[in-house]
């Protein structure tokens, strides 16, 4: 697993960036496969987020995460939980209590996991280029001051997601991004094949929340070159493999 020293330093806050090691699944999903959407036996899904809430010292049920869409959708988790399959569609998360966990899920998309550790306030994101180009970090952030969480006290870390050097992209991608502001010019390179470019997701996303006067940092992971510690949709694409494992990252509050 993989701390993120800027929320790894808060005393009342506990998270996890999860590697695809330690789990029960085997094959393709081998083996901290925390994704129902996949074909990977329920079972075994159930036990990897099993293991995944017992490193905060919680259960199953207490880990929340939600039916991702790519959407900028964030919901607050209060007394009522849900579980998971079920769950809600949304692509955000917050909350202010004790004993419970936030997850997202990813494979290539951008974890996003963010604590007001004095406002007692925590979140956490699910960014794929839809969800940062359409400001899903800035509603989470938004939800959080909902919630009595304060800008100038908000540290955000952007995990493990696909980077630069791996994220080819087409010829018409660029455009609502530079639609947006012309500057996010500087997130683009031309790739080696013609009219292709290379993307810099991390790069966008940590100059966005920024932008928002919250304090960010990005552990610089890149999940499609590292095969043995992460999930990769695009690495399977690229090898014409249908389905992949979905690795999660959690925040949570000490009780």
């Amino acid at each position: 697993m993989i701390l993120a020293k800027t929320l790894a330093d808060l005393d009342g806050v506990q998270h996890r960036f999860f590697t695809r090691q330690g789990g029960v699944s085997s094959g393709l999903y081998s083996s901290l496969n925390c994704g129902y959407g996949s074909a990977d036996p329920p079972e075994n899904v159930r036990e990897n987020r099993r293991r995944v809430a017992e490193h905060f010292g919680l259960d199953e049920p207490d880990l929340q995460t939600v039916h991702q869409i790519h959407s900028t959708d964030v919901l607050t988790v209060a007394d009522d939980r849900w579980s998971s399959p079920g769950a809600p569609k949304a692509d955000g998360l917050v909350t202010d209590r004790p004993g419970v966990v936030l997850g997202v899920l990813a494979a290539d998309c951008a974890p996003v996991l963010m604590a007001d550790n004095a406002a007692g306030v925590i979140g956490a994101c699910h960014a794929g280029w839809k969800g940062a180009l359409g400001g899903v970090a800035d509603a989470t952030i938004a939800a959080m001051e909902k919630l009595g969480a304060r800008r100038d006290r908000i540290q955000v870390a952007v995990g493990p997601c696909i980077g630069p050097a791996s994220y080819e992209v087409g010829p018409e991608f660029p455009s609502p991004f530079l639609e947006q502001e012309k500057d996010n010019a500087a997130f683009f390179r031309e790739a080696k094949r013609a009219g292709h470019f290379m993307f810099d997701l991390p790069g966008y996303l940590v100059q966005r929340i920024a932008r928002t006067g919250v304090s960010v940092t990005a552990t610089g992971h890149d999940t499609l070159s590292s095969t043995d510690d992460f999930f990769s949709y695009r690495r399977n694409t690229l090898q014409g493999v249908r389905d992949y494992g979905r690795g999660l990252s959690a925040i949570a509050l000490r009780s």
